[in-house]
């Protein structure tokens, strides 16, 4: 296979990763993503699994080797391992992964893991059942554990996205973090994002998460190792088989080492998840034009997404952020 020349922004940073929303449905309400009254788009104005699989053909023609479906809830919509085994099956791309609530990862797991999954990042904000359903609006916490260890148990990489809200359930940080102290798992630590109703939650800096598990954990090592895609930075206790990442958008800026793009369910490419600035791929895809040319503005427009990608966010400025839409609405 002839690889794509590396695909670079204006800034010199090696972009070969891309998040692709699936849906902006979910079987959760979690309030700093998806918040009562939240407008859900009519479903053919998403874009469909063929449009999909024409994009991440493009991509991987520029150089974008990893692709990460997300949500809304990914498994929401009816045949989405189907899309993850098509996307495997195009040259070039490297690597499919996928980021859940975990209520629907169970029942589907097999049939990911057939399509040729090759990781998973769950969503997991606390271990406290009443709790869960209170944040969730109507989760049950137990569905999420049995997934989680029965994709462990599959020897499917695994991740838990953890965001800590303070006066909600800041103090579950070590009980969380113990979800990698007998699994071979990595708890990740996210400052929320200050986007659609996350700019009304106080987050948990990663630096206070940090210093009170050293403050227990006194031999906590940084780790140099590379975990996957993200700008994690990881740490290692001892003892555990996991370890435990934090991902500090607000408070340790790490756009000078982005490395994506991602896109809506509806077709919008954004360069950056901070602008409301975006590109209308579904425009290009519905458009009665050639399949050659239109494959060739497909791959324009990804082109002119990567050079719109602008130096840094702004999350520290809140009065300065342009996008106005709710997480769900954009993709995890």
């Amino acid at each position: 296979m002839v690889r794509a020349k590396p695909l670079r922004d204006n800034f010199g940073r090696l972009i070969d990763y891309m998040r692709i929303s699936v849906t902006d449905r979910c079987n959760l309400r979690c309030t700093y993503c998806m918040p009562d009254g939240v407008q859900l788009v009519p479903a053919k104005q998403i874009l469909t699994f063929e449009e999909i699989v024409d994009v991440c053909r493009a991509a991987a023609k520029l150089g974008i080797r990893k692709i990460k479906i997300t949500g809304g809830e990914p498994l929401v919509r009816r045949g989405c391992p189907s899309l993850i085994g098509r996307i495997k099956e195009i040259t070039g791309v490297e690597q499919v992964t996928l980021t859940t609530n975990g209520i629907l990862l169970g029942e589907y797991l097999d049939a990911l893991l057939d399509n040729g999954l090759d990781a998973v990042n769950i969503s997991l904000d606390t271990l406290d059942a009443d709790r869960y359903r209170k944040m969730t609006g109507c989760g049950e916490l137990s569905f999420v554990l049995e997934s989680l260890d029965r994709a462990v148990k599959s020897r499917l990489r695994v991740k838990i996205n953890s965001v800590l809200q303070k006066g909600i359930n800041d103090r579950e940080w070590d009980d969380l973090a113990k979800l990698a102290q007998n699994r071979p798992v990595d708890v990740r630590f996210i400052e929320i994002m200050p986007i659609g109703c996350g700019k009304r939650y106080e987050t948990v800096s990663g630096d206070e998460v940090l210093a009170a598990l050293r403050g227990k954990y006194h031999a906590t090592e940084r780790e140099l190792s590379v975990h996957g895609n993200g700008p994690a930075v990881y740490y290692r206790i001892p003892g555990f088989m996991g370890s435990i990442g934090f991902i500090s958008a607000v408070h340790g800026k790490f756009c000078d080492s982005c490395n994506r793009i991602r896109m809506t369910a509806e077709g919008e490419l954004k360069p950056c998840l901070c602008y409301g600035e975006s590109i209308d791929m579904r425009e290009i895809l519905r458009s009665s034009i050639s399949e050659e040319v239109r494959d060739d503005k497909v791959c324009e427009a990804i082109c002119g997404a990567v050079r719109q990608k602008p130096a840094m966010h702004c999350f520290e400025s809140k009065e300065q952020i342009s996008e106005d839409r709710q997480m769900v609405q954009i993709g995890g």
